[in-house]
């Protein structure tokens, strides 16, 4: 695309979703005019992601083509958007030109120095670490997310963008639809490589073209078998297990209730958070945050005011000795990660999952039923529900009640079940729950999920009190 400074208005198709808003709110506080639409939007009332853009003088508008006029000087799009959309027919019709999301994010990463964080799991509370540690340091940095901080959001904001002004700005670099080919970071980190969307082979080729235009310090996994392939320094790498050449390695790692410890280099780390995996994160933005200059006991100091981002193993709520934690989760991985941090804090984990789309199951159904049943335990319970449908022309040839009678096919002697109707497991929770339990709400795409994992507490958990 075009130099960003060579547009004014972007128009944002879909500007209620996390990667939209994200970008808009930086450019708006760039100074760029910015409006949008979503289809969100034609419910009665307004959302509270409308009122908080329109706060920061974004103009939400339905997705009925009402907000493409004369003056919109590009339509930003996601690759959900198909050629049907009536404002992606208009501005084509009035010859205004037409971006990709990951098109516009790259042009910006261009325009700044740039911190990406590339992965597949781990990006989004990665990316946020780093920021805490280099706001907490002093050097105010910009954020693109896609999640939303909570220490934004306690600033009455959706939480995923900030505008800081050193010049510094940390985004995630998404594999999943080759758009990570189009940055050029001065500074990279991969967290992992992980089959999800696509293949090994091609994944392998986008890393290396993403660390092929790294102007600067790659810094890369060293624990992880895949990912480690890709190093250039191991003095600059990271590590949670021992025995590694990683400069940046995790050891005595501690969790205790929703807390975790660990030492880097000498220096103790303490964050309120769940899993080993956050340990891994951690670990990963110290070393990210090192190759700009801010020393390992910096780091920890500033991770251990770190609030967390929305919906990351995200403590819903807790009583009577049970708890409800939210997550992100949508692949087998991270899906396996989720239920082992739970693992730690629980006698017992009720854990649902509602598929993010049709083609993402069919494509992840194999590791699905494979790798989750390995790690629950016999008290554990892991729920499928039926696929979150978001529209459009999909292939609907894998189900959720097929994984599940395949998963418990395969694993008889592990608590795999189909409920159809998520609803349904308010009732389910209400009567099976112990103290001591934890129930895992995990799932992407759909918006009600955090109004879900609220209702289950309070329905379910709070009458025990």
């Amino acid at each position: 695309m075009k130099d960003i400074e060579q547009y004014n208005h972007f128009f944002f198709v879909g500007v209620a979703g996390t990667g939209m808003s994200a970008i808009a709110q930086f450019l708006r506080g760039r100074g760029k005019k910015v409006s949008g639409s979503d289809r969100e939007f034609a419910r009665a009332g307004k959302l509270l992601i409308q009122q908080q853009l329109e706060a920061q003088g974004i103009a939400c508008h339905r997705q009925d083509a009402s907000g493409i006029t004369p003056d919109v000087d590009v339509l930003v799009i996601s690759t959900a958007i198909e050629e049907s959309n009536p404002e992606l027919k208009k501005a084509r019709e009035m010859g205004i030109d037409v971006v990709k999301r990951s098109e516009l994010l790259a042009a910006i990463s261009q325009s700044t120095k740039t911190i990406a964080v590339g992965g597949t799991s781990g990006k989004s509370t990665t990316s946020a670490m780093i920021f805490h540690i280099m706001e907490q340091a002093g050097m105010q940095p910009s954020i693109i997310s896609g999640a939303g901080l909570v220490s934004l959001q306690q600033k009455g904001l959706p939480g995923n963008a900030w505008n800081g002004n050193s010049g510094w700005l940390v985004i995630e670099a998404d594999e999943s639809d080759g758009s990570i080919v189009g940055y050029r970071p001065q500074v990279s980190v991969v967290l992992n490589i992980d089959r999800d969307h696509k293949e090994y082979e091609e994944l392998m080729d986008l890393f290396s073209q993403f660390r092929q235009h790294t102007s600067g310090q790659f810094v890369t996994n060293q624990g992880h078998p895949i990912a480690r392939q890709l190093s250039q320094n191991a003095k600059n790498d990271f590590a949670s297990t021992e025995g590694t050449e990683a400069g940046f390695a995790g050891k005595d790692f501690r969790q205790d209730g929703f807390n975790i410890s660990f030492n880097c280099q000498g220096v103790h780390f303490e964050l309120p958070l769940i899993g080993r995996h956050n340990m891994e994160n951690a670990l990963a933005a110290t070393a990210v945050c090192a190759t700009v200059g801010i020393d390992v006991a910096t780091s920890a100091r500033a991770l251990k005011s770190y609030l967390g981002i929305y919906r990351r193993t995200q403590l819903v709520g807790q009583v009577a000795g049970c708890c409800v934690i939210d997550d992100f989760a949508h692949n087998p991985a991270e899906v396996v990660c989720a239920i082992k941090a739970c693992q730690q804090i629980g006698k017992r984990v009720w854990a649902w999952f509602q598929p993010h789309g049709f083609g993402p199951l069919r494509f992840m159904h194999t590791e699905l039923e494979t790798e989750v049943a390995k790690v629950l335990r016999p008290a554990d319970t892991f729920i499928l529900s039926d696929v979150y449908y978001a529209g459009g022309t999909v292939q609907k040839t894998v189900t959720s009640q097929e994984v599940a009678q395949n998963m418990q096919n395969a694993c008889p002697g592990k608590k795999i079940i189909y409920v159809e109707d998520r609803n349904q497991l308010i009732d389910m929770f209400r009567n099976g729950i112990t103290p001591g339990d934890v129930i895992l709400t995990m799932g992407a795409r759909d918006n009600s999920l955090s109004a879900f994992a609220r209702q289950i507490f309070e329905e379910s958990v709070k009458p025990h009190a």
